[in-house]
């Protein structure tokens, strides 16, 4: 991969390279305003959609937030207020009812961004986690955004006859269940962006790493330590950090948004097939593309070596486990040949010193290859 994009240095000089670019470039770029459009954040009570929540208002947008608890968005109403001086409205809904997604949608009026924030974790290696856990990642995390993007995507597509472009629809991308939830929503954004380009409706997927949040803090409660120590490599932003950087990809018209050095790397190995409007990280996947698959190579070199060290103390204290139980084993054996033979009846040609010594030699001589052969 590596030569591959030293060859294509060579056959192509940057700047040719760069026109090639700019001719196949496809969605092209886009400048998206957020002052007096509509913005609907779910999650946005807490975390990184009250974050956006803020910033957006601050900016002069209407805003919309929607979460479960009808308490906690009153909460957050009021702190954005607070703040900025500018109620924003609040609409509780699960993500999982299509229907109330639907009615809280249709009272919120139509949408010019629609940002699917919502997302939950719940920690658990698989062999250990239960389906139910298991399906309500999914249900909330992919099947609530298809709620949401079906419920809003009629009302957005008439909005932009009237309003002209600047719309775009944001999944939050963020563990097995969780994992499989968020590629869902990568492939989701991806067919999505191509069905709805055009009607100027713009697809963003944002990369947040940790982020200083509740959700984080109760998540690390429950994290297994092997997630952790893995997830301790890349370090946690501030909410506010990373709700700057996803309004200015969403105001770019950026597909992928990452928020760190690691989600600018975890963008350009995974490029794939995905749309780029760039032209200069477009440059910056083709000639780079052999790097980062070294990079990512190296990252996962040093995720399999945590796991390797985390399970090789497991591996020792099985074997001292067995060990022991061989050990005790022939003990027992020693001490059952001791007894029979030194008895009063035994008949045997040793003395019971004898015996003893010769047990003895037995025990120290014979055990380590008894325990490693059967080992």
């Amino acid at each position: 991969m590596a030569t591959l994009s030293l060859l294509s240095l060579l056959l192509f000089p940057p700047s040719l390279l760069l026109f090639l670019l700019h001719l196949i470039l496809r969605p092209r770029p886009v400048k998206i305003p957020i002052k007096d459009r509509h913005v609907f954040i779910t999650g946005g009570s807490s975390g990184i959609g009250l974050a956006m929540a803020h910033q957006a208002a601050s900016q002069g947008a209407r805003v919309s937030i929607l979460a479960r608890g009808r308490d906690k968005l009153e909460e957050a109403q009021r702190a954005i207020r607070l703040a900025t001086g500018i109620d924003v409205a609040v609409f509780s809904a699960d993500a999982r009812d299509f229907e109330a997604v639907k009615a809280a949608v249709e009272e919120a009026g139509p949408i010019d961004v629609l940002v699917c924030n919502q997302g939950v974790f719940v920690p658990s290696e698989l062999e250990k986690q239960e389906m139910e856990e298991v399906k309500f990642m999914i249900d909330v995390n992919l099947i609530g955004t298809f709620h949401l993007v079906k419920a809003a995507l009629d009302g957005m597509k008439k909005n932009r006859r009237e309003r002209g472009p600047g719309v775009d629809l944001v999944g939050i991308y963020g563990y097995t269940a969780y994992s499989a939830s968020k590629f869902g929503l990568r492939g989701m954004a991806e067919s999505l962006q191509q069905e709805v380009i055009a009607d100027n409706i713009h697809v963003s997927l944002i990369f947040p790493p940790d982020t200083e949040t509740p959700g984080l803090a109760e998540e690390e409660k429950k994290r297994p330590q092997l997630t952790s120590i893995i997830a301790a490599s890349s370090g946690a932003m501030k909410a506010d950090e990373v709700a700057k950087k996803a309004l200015d990809g969403i105001k770019s018209g950026s597909f992928f948004v990452p928020c760190n050095f690691e989600g600018i790397l975890l963008a350009v190995a995974t490029a794939g097939l995905s749309p780029q409007r760039s032209l200069w990280m477009a440059f910056v996947e083709v000639i780079a593309a052999g790097i980062t698959r070294i990079a990512a190579l190296c990252f996962q070199w040093s995720w399999y070596g945590s796991i390797e060290k985390w399970h090789a103390p497991k591996k020792y204290i099985l074997m001292f486990h067995y060990l022991s139980f061989e050990i005790r084993n022939y003990i027992f054996e020693v001490n059952w040949q001791f007894t029979f033979n030194s008895g009063p009846h035994s008949g045997g040609v040793f003395g019971k010193g004898e015996i003893f010594y010769s047990g003895a030699i037995s025990y120290y001589v014979l055990t380590p290859f008894k325990v490693f052969k059967r080992w």
